[in-house]
């Protein structure tokens, strides 16, 4: 049931994208803004138990409703499953701004792209060049698949029910909520509250990132993904964003990361990713491959072990 439940909310998603998710996300946003003023007093004991009320109740929820539902009958099981990920999963989210940006670079539309680029990205790309728009589109491409797409899925996968999508992808939201990168005491006590929440953050990614990057080796350039995994992820400031990073970029040949134009006008220095020539507007459609081929590699092996459990 579950691989019928991802194929039907992948081919939905496809189809026409949940229009209401930004507006769910908000409002889980909101909630979790009222939780942190309520509750945060800069301790992480704090930290923790408000993010178990944040992320806590509705993932229960998923779950208890999925069992509910699926001793009445499977078909409604299954169809609580698909309303879930259709929810949670946002394949066309990174395709769609991908192509997008791609589209307007082959055609020699540099502001177009760059518009599209921090719409999707945000501040930190408002003063990017040209040249550099498709390494920062590459970039936020790798790590949006897999934060809706791979992430999402092996948590639905591994946890019975929808419940574990839910707690991975409020997760997600709620530590990019209370990072509190700021330099002053309110940052600072933000980023004491919000520390347990990127601990659980970083376990819930640690065997998902790594399999992501494994599929990326394997429908990619192996020697290289591997290579540029073990040598420079660990260079990147999040070893999980440099983990997905460096063997994404392996595997397609190319280099990202490197000099960045800042919001400021002024060059940021980051560690360089992969291997190859930089990347430009021509790799963009080899990225989306690469993404592609990977979840359906995701897909065959879960196909193959349905068919395992279910074989006589």
């Amino acid at each position: 049931m579950n691989l019928i439940a991802i194929l039907i909310a992948l081919g939905l998603e496809q189809w026409r994208a949940f229009r209401w998710r930004g507006g769910v996300q908000q409002l889980f946003g909101r909630y979790a803004r009222f939780l942190e003023r309520r509750f945060n007093a800069g301790t992480e004991q704090q930290g923790a138990l408000t993010a178990l009320l944040a992320v806590g109740p509705p993932a229960a929820i998923a779950a208890a409703a999925y069992w509910a539902l699926d001793a009445l009958h499977p078909v409604l099981g299954l169809a609580w499953s698909v309303a879930i990920l259709y929810l949670l999963v946002g394949f066309r989210h990174f395709s769609h701004a991908f192509t997008a940006i791609g589209e307007a670079l082959r055609a020699g539309d540099a502001i177009t792209a760059h518009k599209r680029l921090v719409a999707w990205r945000g501040a930190d790309a408002s003063a990017a060049t040209a040249e550099q728009i498709p390494k920062l589109a590459i970039e936020q491409g790798l790590e949006d698949s897999y934060r809706h797409v791979f992430g999402t899925l092996f948590w639905f996968l591994v946890l019975p029910g929808p419940g574990g999508a839910v707690l991975y992808r409020l997760t997600v939201l709620l530590a990019g909520q209370w990072q509190g990168v700021a330099v002053t005491p309110i940052g600072h006590q933000l980023a004491t509250f919000g520390r347990p929440v990127q601990r659980l953050l970083y376990w819930l990614d640690w065997i998902p990132v790594r399999l992501t990057a494994l599929t990326f080796a394997v429908v990619g350039d192996f020697e290289d993904a591997v290579y540029c995994w073990r040598v420079q992820a660990k260079q990147w400031p999040s070893i999980h964003d440099g983990i997905l990073l460096a063997s994404g970029a392996g595997a397609l040949g190319i280099q990202i990361g490197g000099v960045m134009t800042g919001a400021t006008g002024e060059p940021e220095f980051r560690p360089e990713l992969g291997m190859g020539e930089p990347a430009d507007t021509d790799v963009l459609p080899s990225a989306t491959g690469l993404v592609w081929r990977a979840l359906l590699v995701w897909l065959a092996l879960l196909l193959l072990l349905t068919v395992a459990y279910w074989a006589p």
